[in-house]
């Protein structure tokens, strides 16, 4: 009888042993971190090269401004130009008539009515010395005309090819940015998938803590049973268990908002409203999209900065009317309801219109 009962229990024994033996189907959490950090030193570098992409998109920028502002004053100065142009043809007018077509005193009487040679060559040189001078008035009034458009035109050429250019590295961005979303996500992705090895790790852990704890207290159970029978004893048994948990959370104050400059801000906007689209132009008559949001901010006709000025302020997430609407590309004024003034492009002018998917709202 005694043979038996240590027989059963070393089978016992030996079952359980054999019993459980667990085999995880989660990924590796260490393969999971590797995936993980190289998607991050992927998007590492493509944030770089965006960032180098943003600095020449601001220096552009720049450029655009400064041939605009130089457009604005060479299409000033050929206005000049012109109205000296057309006074000196006037004026010129004006003497030929008073020289040929008046009467006593005209220089064709002076000439016809010479009393020597000497006289008479004279008033022939004076006359020569009025057409000569005239001619070479009007011959340097057109030579500025023609440089005056010759700069306009280099200028126009310049804008056009810094415009093709913007778009060029506006596509590069754009393309940029999708891709750093795409990987933002698959890093996201990975840390859930981190998440759920971790605590399938735990889990499985845990179970087979718990079914080596059982195997233990079967095992113990079976050993008490026949040593019961074998020697009519008992022996205690016992366990226990805990655990805890914590967590933590971070909070953000916005930027102060004062209705009184706000609704100061709109009422420049509104009336700003029509106005011509002028790449450079930071007002009275016309503004650039970042030359319209200085003007409404401050009241006065200067550039505040750039929308990659506007980029780096303090971003808000409850918009008030006032408030500047802006990404890398574009800018405008909040007026509520979703809705911004802003100078959109070349060829239109300052209006009322959708804020556009993408911006952030900021305060000055």
């Amino acid at each position: 009888m005694k043979r038996r009962l240590v027989r059963a229990l070393i089978a016992s024994v030996v079952m359980s042993s054999l019993m459980i033996m667990t085999v995880s189907a989660t990924p590796s959490v260490d393969e999971l971190k590797n995936k993980k950090a190289a998607a991050e030193s992927e998007v590492s570098d493509l944030q770089t090269t965006l960032n180098t992409l943003m600095t020449k998109m601001n220096e552009l920028q720049n450029q655009l401004i400064s041939t605009g502002e130089k457009l604005i004053q060479a299409e000033e100065d050929l206005t000049v130009a012109e109205k000296k142009k057309k006074q000196q043809y006037e004026d010129m007018k004006l003497r030929i008539k008073y020289m040929y077509e008046e009467g006593n005193g005209s220089a064709l009487e002076k000439v016809a009515s010479s009393g020597s040679i000497s006289e008479l060559l004279n008033q022939v040189e004076y006359a020569q010395k009025v057409h000569t001078y005239d001619r070479n008035m009007l011959h340097e009034y057109e030579d500025t005309v023609q440089e005056v458009e010759d700069i306009k035109t280099g200028l126009e050429e310049k804008k056009m090819e810094l415009e093709n250019l913007q778009v060029e590295y506006e596509a590069q961005s754009q393309e940029l940015n999708t891709t750093i979303a795409e990987k933002s996500d698959e890093i996201e992705n990975l840390d859930g998938m981190i998440q759920e090895a971790v605590a399938a790790a735990l889990e499985a852990e845990r179970k087979r803590q718990e079914e080596e704890q059982r195997r233990q207290e079967e095992a113990q159970a079976q050993q008490n049973q026949i040593q019961d029978q074998v020697t009519s004893s008992d022996s205690p048994i016992s366990g226990g268990g805990g655990g805890n948990d914590s967590y933590g959370n971070d909070s953000y104050v916005e930027p102060p908002y004062n209705a009184v400059t706000g609704n100061a801000v709109v009422d420049r906007a509104y009336g700003c409203i029509g106005l011509p689209y002028v790449w450079g132009a930071t007002g009275p008559g016309s503004f650039d999209c970042s030359g319209l949001v200085g003007y409404c901010l401050t009241g006065g006709y200067g550039r505040l900065g750039t929308t990659y000025t506007f980029m780096t302020w303090p971003q808000v997430s409850d918009p008030q009317p006032g408030d500047v609407c802006t990404n890398w590309d574009h800018c405008g004024i909040y007026i509520g309801g979703g809705q911004m003034i802003h100078a959109p492009q070349p060829g239109e002018s300052v209006k009322i219109g959708p804020v556009q998917g993408g911006m952030i709202f900021v305060r000055y």
